[in-house]
């Protein structure tokens, strides 16, 4: 069976999403719609339409939400009334109750909806999970991850934690299979805009381990780094790269007189997995179509799952708020 595909919003993912429906084996990619006048007229060689409902006619079985995070409730209603399942880029609401309202709504109507958390999809994302879940590296102790770079100028209605925050908070939740208990945040407004553009969150998980990320556009060099301690060793994701490097605990005496009294772990063996990679975004658009076509659910980031990273963002948001000091 063939899929008949769309995109919704012609931005930066609008384009990535369009090149790979455009390939993807057993879908069809039926275009793209943008109301603005600014964009391409054709996009992998389909007009672009600039009309909703003339885009909805051309009777699509899913479309890619890949619009500015406000307009995502409005575009999921018109496509769950249309009868058509739905990728929506993340974050995958404005607030938590729109996002609530989207997962209540797709539900209802038998309807698959997921939600563009493409780290999930990451080799090296992956593979760190599947071997916590073989015991590498024993019981989860903490999980610390940066993800900071330079402002991105095509983001304009939410700050930097709904925006970059939410890859972490996902990425934290789904590979150690725990969810977030409590959180708190420090955040700041350097760059004289209306959303937060700098985030250091600490929050503790359903089994204790200790999470911390750093987050923000004002770095001048991009990092995507996410390092997982267990009792046995380390795990350091590079999700830029797909590197995926176990550090394991060592078992060596300390003969040296200044480490002997110090119980703690020592250095052991370093390995750099080989993976195998794929782009990320196909094989979220593989998940995706399978699950279009089996009903299966359970390789894709859900409505449901989506929404509660909205809600965690929306705490941090708050709490940063709370905590924010006057600046002299």
């Amino acid at each position: 069976m063939t899929l008949r595909a769309g995109v919704l919003g012609l931005g930066v993912m609008g384009r990535h999403h369009s090149r790979v429906l455009s390939s993807l084996e057993g879908v069809e990619f039926v275009g793209v719609f943008d109301p603005s006048d600014a964009v391409p007229e054709v996009v992998q060689g389909k007009q672009v339409v600039h009309n909703l409902e003339q885009f909805l006619d051309l009777g699509a079985d899913y479309c890619v939400v890949s619009a500015p995070t406000v307009y995502h409730l409005d575009l999921g209603k018109a496509l769950a009334e249309r009868g058509m399942h739905a990728l929506i880029e993340k974050p995958v609401a404005s607030t938590f109750s729109a996002a609530r309202e989207l997962a209540d709504l797709f539900a209802t109507r038998g309807l698959i909806g997921g939600v563009g958390h493409i780290e999930r999809y990451n080799a090296a994302v992956q593979s760190a999970r599947q071997r916590i879940e073989d015991g590498l590296i024993g019981d989860i102790y903490q999980i610390s991850t940066r993800r900071q770079g330079p402002f991105p100028g095509r983001i304009a209605d939410v700050g930097v934690i709904k925006d970059l925050a939410t890859h972490d908070i996902d990425l934290t939740s789904w590979v150690t299979q725990q969810d977030y208990v409590s959180v708190n945040a420090r955040t700041t407004f350097r760059s004289g805009r209306e959303h937060e553009d700098m985030v250091v969150a600490v929050g503790t998980l359903s089994n204790g381990t200790i999470a911390s990320h750093t987050v923000n556009w004002l770095t001048p060099f991009k990092e995507r780094t996410t390092v997982i301690t267990g009792e046995r060793g380390a795990l350091v994701i590079d999700t830029l790269t797909a590197d995926l490097t176990h550090f394991n605990n060592g078992n060596l005496n300390n003969d040296w007189e200044r480490y002997a009294s110090f119980r703690g772990v020592s250095e052991g063996d370093v390995t750099r997995f080989a993976l195998s990679r794929k782009e990320p975004l196909l094989a979220e658009h593989e998940a995706f179509r399978d699950a279009v076509l089996t009903g299966d659910t359970s390789q894709i980031v859900t409505l449901d799952a989506g929404a509660r990273v909205v809600q965690i963002a929306e705490n941090l948001i708050s709490d940063g708020l709370r905590n924010r000091e006057p600046r002299a």
